[in-house]
């Protein structure tokens, strides 16, 4: 009997579809926490502990097995994260309590961070040209956090069996396209590992990064933290933000102030990618941009929680998440272009690791602060701590921008400011 087999563009939009469902499964508890609170009665910092146990465990996998479909294909891989991610599902379905919430998000964890470089370097390695390749693995997580926080937020709302629905949705997805990723083509076959020694040094811990991308990652670094940290307090503390400070009790507008967020930054990613130029001009203007707009969104963000404006914290969110677009695409880019095609995995892997840190822990701090010094005074503190690492960002760019021009007189040439703000040699050139 002979197998099916996709086209490669097929194949592509396959995996990235995948990508989307799983982030969406990733969000799709978040609308839920307010009605777990109630129904388990748990406080505020085990809401946050049920979040940051699904990061603890995300990264723990990232530093282990996150490179791992390097050595033995990405489909492997990539089939049995689906397997376990229908797990975590199961138990999300049949939750009776706090124990069963933290080992679902364990699991759930688990599975993410064993798909998100191997999906990531899967886009890249199947993309019909790298600038899609950097687009689609930049624009796909935001859409399925978005989709999730929408899709979650509508059925807990209005739909019948609000803790359950969803999740069972999601297990006929998910279960549809494992049935789809055993018929994708191997963009990476099977290398193996010469030794037990091999093995081992493959899956140790870790999160160095190939020199020849280092520029491109640690240049990149204090946005990602940026853009993640603020991704984190939305999913986190935000459907209690949109209760408590904004008096919204509807689960479906706490669920699409999390789309709006997640939403304009898989829009403006994908509208970076199609205004990309090979300048530093055009390079550095959307770099500013995307600066100035996870500034201005956040400022935006915290008057609203202060007025208890439900039209100013959303317009907020909705400029944050623009910056949080065209910021990752850039960064994202960058590194599907740099990275060598048989260490995209560990490339990918160490760069989500980095980003769920910054997407975990100030959100468990933000968890423990909320009952201590109020839920309002936490938002505010966290808003000022994702304003500063944008302001760091600016500035290292900057250094960076300045070290360039001694080095290569032809880089002072430009004379527009905002092009030597973010241009470098980690523009990406597609």
């Amino acid at each position: 009997m002979n197998r099916i087999r996709l086209t490669r563009t097929t194949a592509f939009w396959s995996v990235a579809g995948t990508s989307t469902v799983a982030l969406l499964a990733s969000a799709a508890p978040s609308p839920l926490y307010p009605v777990y609170q109630r129904v388990f009665g748990f406080s505020a910092l085990t809401l946050t502990a049920i979040f940051a146990v699904y990061v603890l465990a995300l990264v723990g996998t990232l530093l282990t097995v996150g490179s791992i479909s390097d050595q033995v294909g990405r489909r492997p891989v990539l089939a049995v994260s689906i397997v376990l991610l229908i797990a975590s599902m199961a138990l999300f379905l049949t939750a009776d309590g706090v124990t069963s919430l933290l080992a679902a998000r364990f699991l759930q964890g688990i599975a993410t961070g064993a798909l998100t470089g191997t999906i990531s370097a899967y886009m890249v390695d199947l993309a019909p040209t790298p600038r899609l390749g950097g687009l689609v693995s930049t624009a796909s997580p935001p859409l399925g956090l978005a989709l999730g926080g929408v899709v979650s937020g509508a059925l807990v709302q209005y739909a019948p069996h609000p803790r359950q629905l969803i999740f069972v949705l999601l297990i006929i997805t998910l279960a549809a396209l494992l049935a789809l990723v055993c018929v994708l083509e191997e963009s990476a076959p099977s290398q193996g590992f010469s030794s037990r020694r091999h093995f081992w040094q493959t899956v140790a811990p870790r999160a160095a990064v190939p020199a020849s991308v280092r520029t491109v990652f640690w240049v990149g670094l204090p946005i990602l933290a940026a853009t993640w940290s603020l991704a984190g307090l939305y999913l986190s503390l935000g459907s209690s933000v949109v209760a408590r400070l904004l008096g919204v009790t509807n689960h479906a507008t706490a669920g699409a102030v999390i789309g709006a967020f997640f939403g304009a930054a898989a829009i403006c990613a994908t509208i970076s990618s199609l205004c990309t130029r090979s300048s530093d001009t055009a390079a550095g203007l959307r770099r500013l941009i995307g600066f100035s707009a996870l500034g201005v969104g956040v400022c935006l963000s915290l008057l609203g929680t202060e007025t208890s404006s439900t039209a100013l914290y959303l317009a907020g969110s909705v400029v944050a998440g623009a910056g949080f677009g065209v910021s990752m695409h850039l960064v994202m880019s960058g590194l599907a272009e740099t990275a060598d095609p048989a260490e995209r995995g560990r490339v990918f892997a160490a760069v989500y690791a980095v980003s769920y840190i910054a997407f975990s822990v100030p959100a468990v701090v933000a968890g423990y602060l909320t009952i201590h010094v109020g839920l309002r005074e936490t938002t505010l503190g966290y808003g000022i701590f994702v304003i500063a690492l944008v302001a760091l960002a600016a500035v290292l760019t900057i250094r960076q921008r300045i070290r360039l021009h001694r080095v290569d007189p032809l880089a002072a040439a430009d004379d527009a400011f905002y092009a030597g703000l973010a241009a470098g040699p980690i523009t990406p050139r597609v």
